[in-house]
């Protein structure tokens, strides 16, 4: 056979064209590092194998070309030998092919991949083996006849468009570099199809085709490798993995092997041998998901309990949290075991947030949760309920559950922070055992109740949960539901209170007290609905309804010509509201009373609080013309230094000072009693220009003392509880009548002869 004079120049040119990818692939990996290094040097080692194939494929060729047919034999070795070289080179290009950028992420990514290749590959083959196979031979007298090195060639070429295939198809965009270099590795295997085939059976020119084609199959691979700079990773949802590409091969090899035994054709061992290469692949490949799945599912489990434990789970100390506390407390229930629940409060914690920050207040709640953690016995639930709340499930008994809160009180209350910025707290606990609440949200409010209890006796204690305390909550939440409409329903009074002059007994002012009765629940204490009032916020509104009221009376009594003056409580929450003011100025303009005849009491307490906002509210309502009084003093925290700042006009003394025990008072030779508590507040008083009222005098004795020590005007229950305003009126009608007389003091002497005198005369003399 004679082979044109331009063969051996197109076979050295071949050649060497087909040299240069495996050297661009070897230059590439010198630079680069890692998995792609790896994937560029197994291109270039499979590249290179795939030349050398070649090369010596056409070297064979141009030796036997002038006795060709008569060299069978040995074309048959050559052309295993080229096939055999060319699947080797097919397998390391394959694998160079996964380990670029984007192909797979791992050794088990790959694993699925090769699988899913051999798949597809197998299905290929096998349609292929049905075309061209007896009875249908598609291509004529031109069909391979049974030649090892053509199947070993037909299956090398399948396998790489198989995976060619399936990482186009799992790729992520961008992924154009991926499927060329995909393409350029099957136009290497295709290549050594070709030269296997025009070797072992088809001639020299197939076998010239084929190495025609293989400087372009490298060429690719070299330049699409380089330019593969980590396309889109693999998709990796289990839920999205061999669906639709899984059924194509498939159905393909169903429908060739029906049609093949249709046209009357059979299968030989090759046939089966795909077939099982098909079905172990598609076994193998579902066994790979469902384990897939099953390790999706266990991390989903994993998540899923992690996730639980953080819902259940304070983030900011570790501890359980409200939900927490309660998956622990139905569980305890359920076990029928004694159990406690100790309810917890930091005492002024808010401070340490308003005055450290709230980096030290977390600080702070950490560290409570340390040593909740350290002082409990193991089973025990410690849980942070929210902000400076916390509680803690013990399995225990009452008793034993006091003892721990008792310690509980200490451990707590211990310095927080560096010696040098010490913290200091206190706690609050409420216990409630199992015994005292039919189910477990019963039983959390119970300990509740017990915890504000123990705030409400004076913080730094424990407090054991008592039924009536139930009965104490359920009336404190029916009287603030009730409160809301008690003056839309005209349920609230003022009660008047009698101020005398002394000794003369003389009504010369009054102090307003608000009185509720309610149709259900009875008169109820002042001492009960106010402290409740201004913790609901509705002190406002009741101060304003009392501030309109007592300025109502106070216009009737002018204008009947009573000589007299109305005092009126201020809370402080009243008083620091930047609207009050003018609430007081409005209301005496409505009511047309002189401001002068209305007194605002303030109590000592008030002064406890910001002393300079104090005055300026105090400045400022003197400034409309009332008067201001310092009630209940004596029984509270201002001092001598406070005293002389504040804007006040009378100072009205504490009963406690008035009722001193006997053994404080003392009697002259005359038997006068003295008080010297009064006698020195008396003295103090004048000396800042102040009047002063005696207030809580109960008996003839205390009032003796009073009028001793020079004070002038008195209030108590020897001259009259609050009574309606026409009571009061009645008492100032018999006052001024014209058979009125002075009434008697309970001594002899210079002070009985004092005869009413005019009461606004008397107080602006102060």
């Amino acid at each position: 056979m004679q082979l044109p004079s331009g063969v051996p120049v197109l076979a050295v040119v071949s050649g060497l064209a087909s040299g240069c990818g495996p050297v661009l692939l070897g230059l590439a990996a010198q630079r680069h590092a890692g998995a792609r290094r790896l994937g560029l040097w197994l291109l270039a080692l499979g590249g290179a194998l795939a030349a050398l194939s070649a090369a010596v494929g056409l070297f064979g060729i141009l030796s036997m070309a002038e006795h060709w047919d008569h060299r069978q034999p040995q074309r048959i070795g050559l052309a295993t030998l080229i096939a055999a070289g060319m699947g080797l080179s097919g397998v390391l290009l394959c694998a160079g092919l996964l380990r670029l950028p984007g192909a797979a992420r791992n050794p088990a990514a790959a694993l699925r991949l090769v699988l899913d290749g051999l798949v597809i590959a197998a299905g290929l083959w096998f349609v292929g083996w049905v075309l061209l196979a007896e009875p249908t031979r598609l291509l004529g007298e031109a069909t391979p006849t049974g030649c090892l090195a053509i199947l070993v060639a037909t299956v090398t070429s399948a396998v790489a468009i198989g995976l060619t295939f399936i990482v186009a198809v799992r790729s992520r965009s961008p992924r154009r570099a991926l499927v060329l270099a995909g393409v350029g590795v099957s136009l290497v295997t295709g290549s050594g199809l070709a030269i296997s085939t025009g070797v072992c059976q088809a001639g020299p020119g197939v076998a010239l085709v084929g190495a025609g084609l293989l400087p372009f199959g490298l060429l690719t691979v070299a330049l699409a490798a380089q330019a593969a700079d980590g396309g889109g990773e693999p998709d990796a949802d289990v839920i999205r993995r061999g669906t639709g590409y899984a059924f194509l091969p498939m159905l393909a090899m169903a429908g060739s092997a029906v049609y093949h035994l249709v046209v009357g054709g059979g299968f030989d061992i090759l046939a089966v041998v795909a077939g099982i290469v098909n079905g172990f692949g598609l076994v193998a490949r579902q066994y790979l998901a469902l384990n897939d799945v099953r390790g999706y599912a266990s991390r989903l489990a994993e998540r899923e309990a992690h996730f639980r434990e953080l819902a259940h789970t304070d983030p900011l100390t570790g501890l359980a949290n409200r939900r927490g506390l309660l998956r622990a407390m139905h569980a305890q229930a359920a076990s029928g075991a004694p159990w406690v629940l100790l309810g917890l409060d930091l005492d002024g914690f808010k401070n340490v947030n308003d005055m450290r920050g709230h980096d030290v207040g977390d600080a702070v709640l950490v560290e409570v949760g340390q040593r909740l953690r350290t002082n409990l016995r193991p089973g025990d639930v410690a849980a942070r309920l929210g902000g400076d709340e916390f509680a803690v499930l013990m399995r225990a008994r009452a008793a034993e559950a006091q003892r721990v809160a008792e310690r509980l009180l200490g451990v707590v209350g211990s310095p927080y922070g560096e010696e040098s910025r010490q913290v200091f707290l206190s706690v609050s606990i409420g216990v409630a055992d199992h015994g005292s609440a039919p189910d477990v949200e019963a039983m959390l409010r119970n300990a509740d109740l017990a915890l504000r209890y123990a705030k409400q006796r004076g913080k730094n204690r424990v407090e054991r949960y008592d039924v009536a305390y139930d009965h104490l909550l359920r009336r404190r939440t029916t009287l603030e539901h009730e409160m809301r409409g008690a003056i839309e329903r005209d349920e609230l009074s003022l009660a008047f209170q009698p101020v005398v002059s002394v000794p003369s007994v003389r009504p010369v002012g009054a102090e307003a007290l608000l009185r509720w009765h309610h149709p259900e629940l009875g008169a109820v204490r002042p001492d009960e609905f106010i402290p409740l009032a201004e913790e609901c916020g509705m002190i406002a509104k009741l101060g304003a309804w009392v501030l309109h009221q007592a300025c109502h009376q106070l216009s009737i009594w002018l204008a009947e010509g009573h000589d007299v003056w109305v005092s009126v409580n201020v809370s402080p929450r009243e008083l620091h509201a930047p609207e009050y003011v003018v609430q007081v100025a409005d209301a005496l303009r409505a009511h047309r009373v002189p401001p002068q005849r209305l007194v605002l009491e303030v109590t000592e307490h008030a002064v406890a609080t910001d002393l300079d906002e104090l005055i300026r509210r105090l400045k400022a309502l003197r400034l409309t013309g009332v008067r201001i009084a310092l009630d209940d003093f004596g029984a509270g925290y201002s001092s001598l230094g406070q005293l002389r700042r504040l804007p006040i006009d009378i100072l009205k003394i504490d009963h406690s000072l008035v009722s001193e025990p006997e053994p404080g008072r003392s009697a002259d030779r005359a038997g006068r009693v003295s008080a010297p508590m009064v006698d020195v507040v008396m003295r103090l008083g004048h000396q800042l220009g102040l009047e002063v009222i005696a207030e809580g005098v109960t008996n003839p004795t205390e009032l003796a003392a009073v009028v001793e020590a020079g004070c002038r005007f008195g209030q108590g229950q020897l001259f009259g509880w609050g009574v309606p305003a026409e009571h009061l009126e009645a008492m100032l009608e018999a006052a001024t009548s014209p058979g009125a007389r002075v009434t008697p003091g309970p001594r002899q002497g210079p002070a009985q002869n004092v005869g009413s005198v005019d009461s606004s005369r008397e107080m602006r003399q102060a």
